[in-house]
Parts: structure tokens; sequence; C-alpha cells
């Protein structure tokens, strides 16, 4: 049994900023690339930010360079902060990790539940 869970989320003020945090538990016997996708209401989920093992990030332009995705291998947990959050930012955010559950097994991408970010006044 693994899984992810997400923290940190919540209501905002516009401007604002939001720490969230993901753990990975379980047998876990490695883990590959961690990252944050998010949700918006009535739109496709999107990427939001992704770290590799060796801690190398990549984010989308369309991020505008507000959030930074960190992680702890030897925690098994990745944060995403998040500034200057605007109204379009609500969403629900998830984290995701490919985890090898198994000495010689593959690996398998993971999903945590999600935690809601709502940017409001």
């Amino acid at each position: 049994q693994v899984q992810l869970v997400e923290s940190g989320g919540g209501l905002v003020q516009p401007g604002g900023s939001l720490r969230l945090s993901c753990v990975a538990s379980g047998s876990i016997f490695g883990i590959s690339v961690m990252g944050w996708f998010r949700q918006r209401p009535g739109k496709q989920r999107e990427l939001v930010a992704r770290i590799r093992s060796g801690y190398s990030a990549h984010y989308p332009p369309s991020m505008k360079g507000r959030f930074t995705i960190s992680r702890d291998n030897a925690k098994n947990t990745t944060d995403l902060q998040m500034h200057s959050l605007e109204p379009e930012d609500t969403a629900v955010y998830y984290c995701t990790a490919d985890l090898q559950t198994s000495p010689s097994g593959i690996y398998v991408g993971y999903w945590g539940q999600g935690t809601q970010v709502t940017v409001s006044s």
C-alpha cells in the first residue's frame, strides 16, 4: 500500500502565497519524477511543475515563474511554493510521483487525492 497525501491548500487572497506539500508513504523502493498538476473549474488538467530525482525542475511557461517546486529525497516529499496568486489559480492541485513498489519492479505513476486552493477576496 502506497499513497501520496497533499496538504497546505486553503483560501488565500489575491496576491497572497501558499505552500503545498506532498508526502509519499508505504512500501517504496524508488521515486523518480515528482510533480504537481492542477485542474481549474471547467478546464483540463495541466502541469504546474515537475522535478526529477536529481532536483532539476521544469515549469511550463503558463505558470509565469510564480511557482517553485522542491523535493526532499530523504523524506519522500515534494513542495510547491506559490506566490502572487490570482483568482485564475483557483483549482484542485494534485501531487504525482513515479514510484517503484518492489525491488525489481517498474515505476508506476501515482496520484494524490488533491487539495483545494481557492484565491478570492
